[in-house]
């Protein structure tokens, strides 16, 4: 809900009314119901307006920045040395509504009273819940960023394509307002150009003064760039706010203090780029102790929030030093004492393991022994030498040889136990080949006799290893 000082803040804007108090007063007389108190306000001033215009001659236009009023320092909202006050209308730009004169005036406002009541409503909902689109964690503009940039962005679009992208103001594709902070974070002034497609000069002067090599790069280095059209609802709203009564329109403008801008410069009307420049030089020139006096006062402030920040640091790390060293010598204690139960508990792992390997490799030699001693009982006694008795030669890998006589009628098998019963080898894995031919006697032969597999009456194998 809008608070009482928003809706204050609010009232000073659209009224020009500068006395807090006097506010309030107007505010509490309608209950504070900004819409009432705002229109009441309106039509007393308007009638007010009407009947002192009809006795007295009109004053000259305010507003100092068009070609009449090049070298007046002046502007519509910031006015320093005015002999009298400047109009309502004239006097203020209250962003990011505009205030449209006349009949218009009082439609806009109380429409945009309610936008902006619910902009406020939405926005602090979703910020409460932590779906604000803000990322920066700024208030959200009150012209909604969607219909803002969407109008901005095909303006820009459309620009390019009439006029081309090469050498043009680099125009922001955002809302009026988010180009205005977007100047005052970078301590730049705004360059606005209100475009008016059906105008007869308005291609003229995008071609050959805005598309200028010089005056684009000048601009793009310079200022931040904002343009819209009047066909456009913000376009529409800053033409009417600016009083913008002849075109091409340009403005220059800087962000001010409760929701205002200084125009700066306004220039109504075809203009040589030549011209654009001198103007928008000078307007630099006058303008830049302002925007030097604003980055310093930025700098010293974000200096002395830096030094804050380190003497807090400094600080904090001071009075966390004490704490930190105790913690460090319990914690080195407590170190300490785990890496010698560490120890301990992997000195115990570690003889439990050599006396469990040491078990295994004696149960696993015995069981090999008796394995070895079974195979080599059931070969039975070697036969003599006769006709049906077959003479084998083993070949280890390591080069060693042995041999055995056999019956021809003995299995492949019986060559595997007595190479294991041998001993020789330390794997289990391996195969019996044959040299000329060379045959493989796998498992598929254990079952030949020696004589099928054609090995009687001699035969010399190697051992092959398995991979």
């Amino acid at each position: 809900m809008v608070d009482v000082a928003d809706k204050l803040a609010y009232f000073q804007a659209i009224t020009g009314v500068e006395d807090p108090d006097l506010c309030r007063e107007i505010l509490s007389a309608h209950d504070w119901d900004l819409e009432q108190a705002i229109s009441t306000f309106t039509t007393s001033t308007t009638t007010t307006t009407a009947t002192s215009t009809s006795t007295a001659t009109p004053a000259p236009n305010d507003v100092v920045g068009t070609s009449s009023q090049s070298d007046a320092t002046e502007s519509g909202l910031v006015v320093r040395g005015a002999a009298a006050p400047p109009g309502l209308a004239w006097k203020l730009i209250t962003l990011p509504f505009s205030i449209i004169s006349g009949s218009l005036g009082l439609i806009s406002g109380a429409i945009g009273l309610g936008l902006w009541a619910a902009g406020g409503v939405l926005s602090y909902s979703l910020g409460v819940i932590g779906l604000s689109s803000n990322r920066n964690g700024a208030a959200a503009p009150l012209v909604p960023l969607s219909g803002a940039a969407a109008e901005a962005a095909d303006f820009v679009a459309e620009f390019e394509r009439l006029y081309g992208a090469v050498a043009r103001p680099n125009f922001v594709a955002e809302g009026f307002m988010d180009a205005l902070q977007r100047s005052r974070h970078e301590f730049k002034m705004l360059f606005v150009y209100l475009h008016s497609p059906d105008h007869p000069d308005t291609p003229s002067f995008c071609e050959g003064t805005l598309c200028s090599e010089v005056l684009a790069a000048f601009v793009n280095e310079n200022f931040v760039a904002w343009g819209g059209s009047i066909r456009a609802s913000e376009g529409f709203k800053m033409s009417n706010s600016l009083n913008a009564s002849k075109f091409p329109f340009c403005a220059v403008v800087m962000a001010a203090t409760n929701q205002r801008i200084a125009l700066l410069q306004q220039v109504e009307g075809p203009r040589s780029p030549e011209e654009m420049l001198t103007m928008l030089q000078r307007v630099l020139e006058e303008s830049a102790p302002v925007l030097v006096a604003a980055r310093l006062d930025a700098e010293e402030r974000r200096t002395n929030i830096r030094l804050r920040e380190e003497q807090d640091a400094a600080y904090r790390a001071a009075l966390e030093a004490d704490q930190a060293r105790e913690r460090q010598r319990k914690e080195e204690q407590e170190r300490l004492a785990r890496e010698a139960a560490e120890a301990e508990r992997k000195r115990k792992e570690e003889e439990e393991a050599r006396e469990r390997e040491a078990r295994e490799a004696a149960e696993k030699e015995a069981e090999l022994a008796r394995i070895r001693q079974e195979k080599a009982l059931s070969l039975g006694a070697e036969p003599e030498k006769g006709p049906d008795v077959t003479q084998v030669l083993v070949r280890f890998p390591t080069g060693e040889r042995k041999g055995r006589r056999f019956h021809s009628t003995a299995t492949i098998q019986s060559l595997y136990d007595y190479v294991d019963s041998l001993g020789c080898l330390e794997v289990e894995s391996y195969s019996l080949v044959s040299n000329f031919p060379r045959i493989v006697y796998g498992p598929e032969k254990l079952s030949m006799s020696l004589k099928e597999a054609g090995l009687h009456p001699q035969a010399s194998l190697f051992v092959e290893l398995s991979s």
